[in-house]
């Protein structure tokens, strides 16, 4: 991979990573709720899931989920499941930020959990799997070896994506003085598990 063919490469992904999706709404989420420490946590959940992603595409995995309607129906659904499991959990939350019980709500974030969840975000996309599919090979030396021109764009869209989604949170988080009404607070969280049931419902219209 020439440095040119890299730079090109960083451009396009850069424009793909900072389109909202659900690992932006969820650094959001967590930003304005839980604070950078949870937004750095969910940041490195996604990055280990575009790691998964990329080495499936990269052994030709992602192959079977382009040719198998049932395999690609399975994930499909499991993602869109996550996604509006999500939707309702931060729709019903009585995280109340700034209001009396803000100090406690913010010790107790786990963020191992948050990991997870981003992680869990990133991995049960199908769409996520196909797109390192059809966008790597485009900028593939086909007379080079295949697996360092791999792992130069898989780690360039790791940290292109970490820093998009810290950036995202740390603007959120600079927002939570916003948030010392519980009513605003009622519809953030309302706001936000609405758009994430959005996503699972789009991701469920998606055909193979």
């Amino acid at each position: 991979m020439t440095f040119e063919t890299w730079i090109l490469f960083t451009a396009a992904a850069f424009l793909n990573i900072i389109s909202p999706g659900p690992s932006i709404l969820l650094a959001i989420s967590n930003g304005v709720s839980s604070g950078s420490k949870a937004v750095v946590a969910s940041s490195l959940g996604n990055v280990v899931g575009l790691f998964v992603l990329s080495t499936v595409s990269m052994f030709g995995l992602g192959l079977l989920l382009q040719t198998s309607a049932i395999l690609f129906m399975g994930l499909k659904f499991i993602g869109a499941g996550y996604l509006i499991y999500l939707g309702i959990k931060k729709f019903r939350s009585t995280n109340t930020f700034f209001t009396e019980d803000a100090e406690t709500s913010v010790k107790q974030v786990q963020y191992m959990k948050k990991f997870k969840e981003a992680l869990l975000v990133a991995i049960t996309n199908p769409k996520a799997i196909l797109f390192f599919i059809a966008f790597f090979p485009i900028f593939l030396d086909t007379h080079a070896p295949a697996l360092p021109q791999f792992a130069i764009m898989t780690l360039t869209f790791m940290s292109l994506s970490f820093l998009s989604l810290v950036t995202y949170g740390s603007i959120a988080k600079s927002a939570r003085h916003w948030f010392k009404s519980k009513s605003i607070v009622k519809a953030f969280h309302r706001v936000t598990g609405g758009i994430f049931i959005g996503f699972g419902i789009a991701l469920l219209q998606v055909k193979n």
